[in-house]
């Protein structure tokens, strides 16, 4: 039974270990829908996964991740990328092509076929572009797995190099995070805490405290 996504973002934890039993491909569908369903820049979609479930190219991932055995140990592990030149092989013909057949207004799709190109070969900081835009899809992919009644570890500690020469990635892509997916084995990560609203969160500027009428 599917969880409610607050209790979902109530009970998460960055999981220490997995079991390793699969996961069935539907429930993986669901998953990997619900990231490719986040909303991106111009609905640009520059993330790309990959899926790594076998148990040979877990082993060559864990080694390009700092030799941590949750990597080895997850039922399945998606490898989270951006491809800094998508726009530049055919991904802003497809996106105007959905956007015409949803009903976008062609003088819109006229204007959008020059300046998203423009936009994105002259910008300033594509690695941070990229960053975001893959991140809101990894968080959309790891909190249905959480509502599904999987545990998640997304993991930062990885050599990026590393990573692309196991995955044999292309240039392009930018290994941006890892998220192991499976059921947990052994004692939960503790519950450290979060901050208050009174430390992160203000009201119309910075150092005025939000009042909520709760």
């Amino acid at each position: 039974m599917e969880k409610p996504l607050s209790q979902a973002i109530a009970e998460r934890r960055a999981t220490p270990g997995f079991d390793g039993i699969p996961i069935p491909d539907s429930d993986l569908q669901k998953i990997l829908l619900a990231g490719l369903q986040a909303p991106s820049s111009y609905n640009m979609q520059p993330w790309r996964f990959v899926v790594v479930r076998t148990p040979e190219k877990k082993k060559l991932l864990r080694a390009a991740s700092y030799n941590q055995a949750k990597v080895e140990e997850a039922s399945a592990v998606i490898v989270a990328c951006g491809d800094a030149y998508g726009w530049r092989s055919g991904d802003v013909e497809e996106m105007l092509r959905m956007g015409r057949a949803a009903g976008m207004m062609e003088n819109y799709a006229e204007r959008a076929k020059t300046a998203i190109p423009d936009y994105l070969e002259g910008h300033p900081h594509m690695a941070t572009w990229l960053n975001r835009q893959v991140m809101i899809a990894f968080t959309h992919m790891l909190l249905m797995a959480e509502v599904l009644g999987y545990d998640t570890a997304p993991m930062e500690g990885f050599e990026p190099q590393k990573v692309r020469e196991a995955l044999r990635l292309p240039l392009s892509y930018a290994v941006v995070a890892l998220l192991g997916i499976g059921h947990l084995q052994g004692p939960d990560k503790y519950n450290g805490g979060r901050f208050s609203t009174a430390r992160t969160v203000f009201s119309e500027e910075y150092g005025t405290p939000l009042k909520l009428d709760l």
